[in-house]
Formats: C-alpha cells, sequence, structure tokens
C-alpha cells in the first residue's frame, strides 16, 4: 500500500522511510504519555524506577535515616488570581518539570505533589549514605533553575515566581512499595512536619535547614545561621540554617581534614611492630604484616 507524505504530498512507495521528493521523514513520531501527578510511575525515569524496584524487597519494614526537601511556590494564590487558570497550569506544569529533572538527577523520590509544590525523600526507597548532600545539592539546582525559568515568567506575565525549599532529615519506616512505586512509610517523631515547616519559614528564593542537616553536612555546604527561630508546634524555639552554595570540600576524606583529624592513641605495640618491619625491609629483609580488624574499625 502506498501513502503519502505529510511534507509535500508525493506518493510513497511501501517500505520507505524518507520521501523521495522532499526528503520528509515518514516515522511516525513517537506518542508522549501524558505526565499523572498521582501515579509515580508515570513521571519516575526508567533508571530509577529499576533501582527501587531491585531493592525494594530487602527495604520494606525497614527503619532509615532519610532527608525530607519540601517545595512550593511563593505567593501562588497571588498568582493564580492575576493569570488565566489555564495559563497557570502551563507555568506549573514548567515548574513541575525542573522539580522532577533535578530531585531524580541526585536520585531523590517524589512522594507527594502539593499542587503548588512537591514533598521529596532522599535516602529512600533508594538507600544513600550521603542523602543529605544529595538533597542539598538537589535543593540548589532547583533554586538557580527556577531563576531562570522565575525571569521568563516575569517578561511573559508580569509576576513575580519564587520557590521556598525546607529540608530536614531524622528516621522513617518504609513500608510497602508497590509495582506501580507507590510507597507507604511512616515517619518517626517529627521527620516531615518539620521540614515543612521550614519550608514555610523559608524566604521567597531560599532555601531553610534544620539543625540536622547542618550537623550532617556543615563541612560540604556553606550557610547562614539565623539563630533560633519559633516554629509552630514546638515548646521550644529551633536553630535554622539558610543554605547559600556548596562549598569546596566533596569528600568525607576533606570533610575529616577541614574538622581535624583525631590523633591515633593506644596503639603503641602495634606502631611499632610496623616500624619494625619498616626498618627491616629498607634493609633489604622481605616482609609481610597482616592486619585484622573489627568491621568499622576503619
Amino acid at each position: 500500500m502506498e501513502m503519502l507524505c505529510p511534507g509535500c504530498g508525493a506518493t510513497i512507495p511501501p517500505g520507505k522511510k524518507f520521501c523521495g521528493e522532499c526528503g520528509h521523514e515518514l516515522k511516525k513520531p513517537v506518542e508522549t504519555l501524558p505526565i499523572d501527578y498521582s501515579e509515580p510511575q508515570s513521571y519516575t525515569p526508567k533508571f530509577l524506577a529499576d533501582k527501587i524496584l531491585t531493592t525494594r524487597s530487602s527495604l520494606e519494614g525497614e527503619r532509615k535515616l532519610v532527608t525530607v526537601l519540601f517545595a512550593d511556590v511563593a505567593n501562588y494564590t497571588s498568582l493564580s488570581e492575576n493569570i488565566d487558570p489555564e495559563e497557570v497550569h502551563q507555568i506549573m506544569d514548567g515548574c513541575f518539570k525542573i522539580l522532577m529533572d533535578e530531585i531524580h538527577r541526585y536520585e531523590g523520590t517524589i512522594n507527594q505533589f502539593t499542587g503548588d509544590g512537591v514533598m521529596a525523600l532522599f535516602g529512600a526507597p533508594v538507600a544513600h549514605e550521603d542523602h543529605a548532600q544529595r538533597a542539598c545539592h538537589a535543593a540548589l539546582a532547583i533554586q538557580s533553575a527556577v531563576t531562570g525559568y522565575g525571569e521568563k515568567i516575569k517578561r511573559d506575565h508580569g509576576q513575580d515566581f519564587k520557590m521556598r525549599i525546607g529540608l530536614n532529615c531524622g528516621p522513617v519506616i518504609v513500608g510497602a512499595i508497590g509495582d506501580d512505586l507507590r510507597m507507604d512509610y511512616t515517619a518517626v517523631g517529627d521527620t516531615t512536619n518539620l521540614a515543612s515547616r521550614m519550608e514555610g519559614l523559608a524566604e521567597p528564593g531560599s532555601i531553610l535547614a534544620s539543625v540536622n542537616i547542618h550537623k550532617l553536612v556543615r563541612y560540604f555546604f556553606e550557610f547562614e545561621p539565623l539563630g533560633q527561630i519559633q516554629i509552630k508546634g514546638k515548646d521550644q524555639p529551633q536553630e535554622a540554617y539558610k543554605l547559600i552554595r556548596a562549598g569546596g570540600v566533596e569528600t568525607r576524606m576533606e570533610a575529616s581534614l577541614a574538622r581535624g583529624l583525631t590523633e591515633l592513641v593506644g596503639r603503641r605495640p602495634e606502631m611499632e611492630i610496623l616500624h619494625t618491619a619498616w626498618q627491616r625491609v629498607k634493609s633489604g629483609e622481605g616482609r609481610v604484616v597482616d592486619m585484622v580488624g573489627e568491621a568499622g574499625r576503619g
């Protein structure tokens, strides 16, 4: 059966991939399924989904230390009142794409869309020892991307567009993880609540981190201490820090050097054995030293 070229209308014999008259590609465009924000499998990249499904059996029911990220659009109500609803929908689609791209780039998972923002987890269901660092990098990347996106919104609609981000870390218990990537989890204590409060208190365009985050990553990032602030639901004021930028430290060893290495003590006999072996080797004798220690000894 012959077909017509969509570019010039010429008749094309069967089996051809390009039009012989105008060179138009005859391959049918691949239809992109729309994103359903209520279905994690529709917006989670395949590489991340595969990791989650591969490791879920070892995670279900496990207590995990995670970092929670909350992000939402500042002054969203004002934006909705001054711009046509369809345009607001398009603006938020662009915003959600930025959020998804940056969060997934650092292997975080979006647990919930809140209408004008998201809640994301780092460290579960994909386990990472550096979950707090990943969340901080993702938050900085989001704010950087939203700055450029906000300038476009300002030009097109005359409205400011900025985001607020809050970070906190704490334990959660991971429940069942379904084939559709839905994850049930139970937050222990105020893990998610404090992250949400941090986001609510952050200034537009800024990132507010709890003292828990600061303790974990203070050698990797630059912070501005904001002192004690009163948080709704808390009897006592809480320390808060404004995340400014990534620092020059990239590895845990560099972080250890920055805070100062602990002097090795209580190993004099062992060090004398090593020193004696080293002196024998320097004199031309062969030596083999075998060191054994418990896991985590270093």
